[in-house]
């Protein structure tokens, strides 16, 4: 009985820490899983991650790279396709790359990408055990919001990585990917906490799909600290979902105020 009672409270310490690294001050509210835990439970994925990277790779070098389908095209300096685990379980989409990502070519290495890899270090995992891209691959001028005829040029691009990968779960970060994964015009707000599904045609109803848990984008975190917590009970049921536990020990990592 002893023994048990300090399992319990060394799983609660952990809690906190985990809790911490994302700016949490409070003891947050426990959200349970959802009845329908998709494929949760079910046996290994039998993936072919080299398969799964060949495939990418193709993507990426004859359609992407090239792509002039809107006017995108004449303000880059690079298309960002995406990185990480070519069979991934979790995958992170956000809406457009930004100045350092255009630069670089790498999806969320800026400030809001810092903030993003904390984020999945409070979850236990790590970049390359993710996936990370955005549904726009140009970086808009001025980092403005992408134009509806921006993302209808990109969303094939974007559902061909994700029929690829295959994911057990997305998280969508910000209203942009939120609605288009969803094909909806609600408020990021009303979207998050709760799980949607991404039909792989396209057509909503339609074919096969994979869950969607919409959350604030790491940039709007950034401008508003005081909405972390929500974000962290948001990757909270993201873990609950995929069965993932938080780090046994402090990172170290800190989101700190900003």
């Amino acid at each position: 009985m002893v023994e048990a009672v300090e399992q319990i409270r060394a799983a609660l310490r952990q809690q906190f820490l985990s809790d911490r690294l994302l700016g949490v001050t409070s003891l947050p509210v426990s959200i349970p899983p959802p009845a329908h835990r998709g494929r949760r439970g079910a046996p290994p994925r039998a993936v072919d991650a080299a398969a799964n990277a060949e495939r990418l790779r193709v993507l990426d070098e004859t359609q992407v790279r090239g792509c002039r389908k809107c006017g995108l095209c004449e303000t880059r300096t690079q298309t960002v396709f995406g990185q990480g685990n070519p069979a991934a379980r979790l995958v992170f989409v956000g809406e457009a790359p930004g100045f350092d990502e255009d630069k670089q070519g790498l999806a969320f290495v800026g400030p809001a990408g810092q903030l993003l890899t904390r984020m999945i270090i409070a979850m236990g995992l790590s970049r390359e055990e993710v996936y990370i891209c955005n549904v726009v691959k140009c970086r808009p001028p001025e980092n403005r919001t992408p134009l509806a005829d921006e993302i209808l040029s990109c969303s094939p691009y974007l559902r061909e990585q994700l029929s690829v990968i295959q994911p057990e779960l997305i998280v969508a970060l910000g209203a942009p990917a939120a609605k288009t994964l969803l094909n909806t015009t609600q408020s990021i707000g009303k979207l998050r906490g709760q799980f949607h599904e991404f039909y792989l045609s396209g057509v909503t109803g339609d074919g096969p799909s994979i869950p969607v848990l919409p959350t604030y984008h790491p940039a709007y975190l950034l401008r508003s600290p005081e909405e972390k917590g929500k974000s962290w009970a948001d990757l909270q049921m993201a873990m609950a979902r995929l069965g993932l536990m938080p780090p046994q020990r402090d990172s170290g990592v800190s989101l700190g105020k900003a």
